[in-house]
């Protein structure tokens, strides 16, 4: 709706920040660091190359070096548009079509931990022992698909990342894109986003179940990396060119006219099982249950959402044993992923769903 209080004005931009440039100098040591290991020594002529034409992208800020024109169905068809950003937006439409065709039920099972035994603490995570209860479960339905999310890989993998958000959102709700427009940007190095990937297969998915532990009282950064790239399901402009691009005071004064906050993953069921050793674990649960309904996802109902500690303040390094022990909290994961599964068909089937409200507070 519009708002009375700058109706007719578009507030200022406003800037003044810290300064982000770099000397050629600091350039050149961050870009080398990746090139230490004395075996490529013998191509430091090829780096030195490589390196020039990075920081020609970099002073030329060469955010997207590679667009097309948006085409029909855009505000603006002859905005030029990167094309990373288009295909990964074609990914997500195809998902959404697989699965609104599909009688199946998809889901996606997501890995909170950071924890991977192929990197340095070299033991798998309980967390991926408790998902494994909960797919060996669900895949005693032959209606099933089951996709996984393991979000450790982002710790353990060569080039798997996720790109912080930087707020978009907090500047204009419409120049927070869906998908996500802020990434790649190669004059600043930052390419291979695997948002792009993740957001089909939230799309795709009819119900989604997180398993996670809790770190430091919170959700481990490779979760909230992604809770927070997830922002833009949840209002996210989906068509970039009505703000050409990052336009602030576009995006601005298209709030103020009226803003609709479109849920484009509205209408998903999902379930949550948090677990930990000492403290945190309802507050963690809490937070993601109020972050996905704040989505519009549609909760699969309360046995379909655990808390538990394993090994309450016993030693870290027997907390596997603890786990083995634990035959009740085992049940208890393949008891919520058999509620879940039941609540993904009620709602596939139209039995489960948000009820029709008109939010007085949309944001």
């Amino acid at each position: 709706m519009p708002n009375s209080k700058t109706e007719g004005r578009v507030p200022e931009v406003r800037t003044g920040q810290l300064d982000v440039s770099l000397a050629r100098e600091e350039f050149s040591r961050r870009f080398r660091e990746r090139f230490r290991d004395p075996r490529f020594d013998n191509e430091r002529e090829h780096i030195d190359a490589l390196e020039e034409i990075a920081w020609r992208n970099h002073e030329d800020s060469r955010k997207a070096p590679r667009t097309r024109a948006a085409g029909p169905g855009f505000a603006d068809p002859s905005y030029e548009v990167a094309v990373e950003w288009l295909d990964a937006r074609d990914r997500i439409r195809e998902a959404e079509q697989r699965r609104a065709a599909s009688s199946r039920l998809r889901l996606l099972l997501i890995n909170g931990a950071a924890r991977n035994d192929q990197s340095c603490p070299g033991e798998m995570s309980k967390t991926h022992r408790l998902l494994t209860l909960a797919r060996e479960e669900l895949a005693k339905d032959p209606g099933v698909d089951i996709d996984v999310l393991d979000l450790s890989r982002l710790a353990a993998e060569y080039g798997r990342v996720i790109y912080p958000c930087k707020g978009c959102v907090s500047t204009a709700m419409p120049l927070c894109h869906w998908p996500c427009s802020c990434y790649p940007n190669h004059a600043l190095g930052q390419v291979n986003d695997w948002m792009n990937d993740i957001y089909a297969m939230w799309a795709a998915a009819d119900g989604i179940m997180i398993v996670t532990p809790v770190y430091w009282y919170q959700a481990p950064a490779v979760l909230k990396l992604m809770m927070d790239r997830l922002v833009c399901a949840d209002g996210g402009n989906p068509d970039p060119t009505t703000t050409s691009g990052k336009d602030a005071s576009k995006a601005k004064a298209l709030e103020l006219k009226g803003w609709d906050y479109p849920r484009h993953l509205a209408g998903r069921v999902f379930s949550i099982v948090v677990h930990g050793d000492a403290a945190g674990c309802e507050n963690l649960r809490r937070i993601l249950y109020d972050w996905l309904v704040d989505m519009h996802l549609v909760p699969a109902g309360a046995d379909a959402m655990l808390d538990r500690y394993i090994g309450y303040y016993q030693p870290y390094a027997t907390s596997h044993e603890e786990l083995d022990r634990d035959l009740a909290v085992q049940r208890e994961v393949r008891n919520v992923a058999g509620a879940f599964a039941t609540a993904v068909r009620d709602g596939k089937a139209g039995r489960l769903k948000r009820p029709e409200l008109e939010d007085p507070r949309p944001k």
